[in-house]
């Protein structure tokens, strides 16, 4: 029985174009040494019917789709960490690892120092709200104004009572949370080159050069959250804990902490907490210490990490403007909880890639129609 040679112009049986008509349950496969070519119209519904999935799949596990989208904006983030123990002859599944680890690690870091606030801190600033007066006087310069506190200490205490009951009881789950979170780290680092090719299949090639920009400013954008705003965390508590000590605030750690949490908030940062040291020095009467700490807090801790961490690690980075990052910073932790603080400024910057592609599409084409009416 001779072969049947493929066509790709189809039969009136139902056979796709470029397969080999066969017995009803066979499977429909190309012959053997055929070059397989995904007709137009094959990948148009294989597309949308990963999209459909895709969608379905995201209502199934919209519990958990915040921890899905950390993971996998991480794991694109470390591919190149991957890559630098592959080079050193470290085998894939230990690579894998050992970058997962760290990532690991790395996001249990703001988790333990908020389990520490809420926790070994909890009775101190308990303490501190229930010792405050009922009034507190300010009087400078000939000028006197009383403020009455009564009023808010007590749902201050409750707040902050309440906040420590949800962690408490969030904790399990939050750990079921981490444990996914390493897996899909794990998964699409040891596969993160089959997942890159299933996500670029169904754009047509000519395109290509606009999914390579896209990604180029998700990488910087990523880089400018993660590592960046980490570093610079990092470095503020350094440079916190002494200043407070020296000082002389009575839990230098803690605010040293919450200093360097606050970096992640942009272009304010730790002057929010500056300020509010300041302010409440000042009300007190201790106008001193008040100007001693803008002075020295606001060059050492809301200044001083900016210029030594920023400068250094900045070239990786998306280079988007203070202005557009602060607002995907704020719209998306409005919008979308803790998640939108990646999600928000993510999405402004590929907004503004996008933008950018259009507007040298526009000026290459124009550029065109110029050479054509001078020739």
């Amino acid at each position: 029985m001779e072969p049947t040679v493929p066509s790709w112009t189809g039969s009136g049986d139902g056979t796709a174009p470029g397969q080999t008509a066969t017995a009803p349950g066979r499977t429909l496969l190309p012959a053997p040494g055929e070059p397989t070519v995904v007709p137009p119209q094959r990948r148009h519904v294989l597309t949308a019917t990963a999209l459909l999935l895709f969608a379905i799949a995201g209502l199934v596990l919209h519990k958990v789709l915040g921890t899905v989208f950390l993971a996998i904006t991480v794991a694109y983030l470390l591919v190149p960490a991957q890559r630098v123990l592959l080079e050193r002859d470290v085998h894939e599944w230990w690579a894998a690892v050992a970058v997962t680890t760290g990532a690991t690690l790395a996001a249990l870091l703001p988790i333990s120092g908020a389990t520490y606030l809420l926790t070994v801190r909890l009775g101190p600033v308990l303490g501190f709200l229930t010792d405050l007066p009922d009034e507190i006087t300010i009087a400078q310069y000939g000028f006197s104004h009383t403020f009455a506190l009564a009023d808010l200490v007590d749902p201050a205490i409750a707040a902050v009572r309440q906040l420590v009951i949800a962690v408490a009881s969030a904790l399990p789950v939050l750990s079921l949370k981490v444990t996914l979170f390493a897996i899909i780290v794990f998964a699409l680092l040891l596969k993160h080159g089959a997942a890159e090719d299933a996500l670029i299949a169904p754009i047509p090639g000519r395109y290509h050069d606009i999914v390579d920009a896209l990604a180029t400013r998700a990488r910087g954008t990523l880089y400018a959250i993660y590592v960046l705003q980490a570093a610079t965390a990092l470095g503020t508590f350094v440079i916190a804990l002494p200043v407070f000590l020296l000082l002389g605030y009575e839990f230098p750690f803690t605010l040293a902490l919450v200093a360097a949490v606050l970096q992640f908030i942009p272009i304010v940062g730790p002057s929010i907490l500056i300020g509010i040291l300041a302010l409440w020095k000042f009300a007190i009467g201790d106008v001193t210490s008040a100007l001693l700490l803008v002075v020295l807090g606001g060059f050492f801790i809301a200044w001083l990490p900016d210029v030594l961490i920023r400068p250094r690690l900045s070239r990786r980075t998306a280079r988007l403007p203070g202005s557009l990052y602060f607002i995907g910073f704020t719209g998306g932790l409005l919008t979308l909880g803790p998640i939108g603080v990646v999600a928000g400024p993510l999405a402004i910057a590929l907004a503004v890639t996008a933008m950018d592609l259009l507007g040298d599409e526009d000026g290459s084409r124009q550029s065109k129609l110029d050479a054509s009416d001078d020739a």
